[in-house]
């Protein structure tokens, strides 16, 4: 044996360790991953309960029901109402407060950022409970407190309300949520050159000025990656709705996932629609995929930005 062939015979052995290494997490990637998108394509070409092997073939007969259902355009629409919540409110609130709670002179700013990003590492079906709790009709703290300060004259029902039901879960995804946006553009905001601000300020200029033409294109092509993050995160929005509504009352707050949900394994189905319900799923994986190559153009302005 040549030292060449020694040489390769050991860098093989020295590779051969990092492939077992990352034996476990290829079989957990395929298992857990892989795997349930290979068999929803598969199931949703039959009509299934999900119980034994799947036996009637039905093509693609549940891709056009649904297509056609207006449930799930419905669902669709309210989960794509999450997304816009996020991005027109939620993602410019956080920047406001970000630039406050940077402000080193404002004491106490720990004590803010926490308490702001509590909601985030708190379970969400927690959340779920305690909220339908406070927004009770009958006992809920929040309808006697409005009833005491005088704001209305009538309970509310938050949650038994088509009207309100939808915009009362979205500012709870908000607010839940918020934590978690404020500490991105914390994280945004350190990349804003110091001497660049202190330079600014040297010369006059007013705090509205040095956030339009100093932070803001500084950190756009962060901001760019911070929307995207949320829009993709609120397009997921499951375990809140599931918690507070199962998407009632009258499916008012029904979104995808819910959807979904409901045909696969809800007892409210007296036949579980296995099939149906991975249609439903492919579907909505690829509308998100679309919705997802539409931010191209903003994904190449934020290289074009970085360069």
């Amino acid at each position: 044996m040549t030292a060449r062939t020694r040489r390769t015979a050991a860098k093989r052995r020295e590779h051969l360790w990092c492939y077992v290494l990352l034996l476990p997490l290829l079989v957990a990637f395929g298992g857990f991953t892989l795997w349930p998108i290979v068999a929803s394509w598969w199931y949703s070409l039959f009509d299934w309960d999900g119980v034994g092997n799947p036996t009637e073939w039905v093509g693609l007969a549940n891709f056009v029901e649904v297509l056609t259902a207006p449930d799930f355009w419905r669902a669709f629409w309210h989960t794509f109402l999450f997304s816009l919540v996020a991005i027109l409110i939620e993602l410019p609130l956080a920047l406001a407060f970000a630039i406050l709670l940077n402000n080193a002179r404002l004491r106490g700013r720990n004590l803010y950022r926490l308490a702001l990003f509590v909601p985030v590492v708190t379970t969400t079906a927690v959340v779920g409970i305690v909220f339908v709790a406070l927004l009770d009709p009958v006992r809920g703290a929040v309808n006697e407190i409005l009833l005491a300060v005088g704001l209305v004259d009538a309970p509310i029902n938050f949650l038994g309300s088509t009207t309100t039901a939808l915009p009362t879960l979205m500012g709870i995804d908000l607010w839940k949520g918020f934590g978690i946006s404020l500490i991105y553009w914390l994280a945004a905001l350190q990349t804003v050159p110091k001497d660049l601000i202190e330079a600014a300020q040297l010369d006059g200029a007013r705090r509205a000025s040095i956030v339009r033409h100093i932070m803001v294109p500084v950190m756009a092509p962060i901001a760019i990656v911070i929307m995207l993050l949320l829009f993709q995160r609120s397009l997921g929005t499951f375990d809140l709705v599931q918690a507070m509504t199962a998407g009632g009352p009258v499916y008012s707050t029904d979104v995808v996932p819910t959807y979904i949900y409901r045909y696969a394994f809800s007892p409210e189905m007296q036949a579980p629609r296995y099939g149906f319900a991975c249609a439903a799923g492919v579907v909505f994986g690829l509308l998100t995929l679309v919705l997802t190559l539409l931010q191209a153009p903003a994904l190449r302005y934020r290289k074009r930005v970085a360069v």
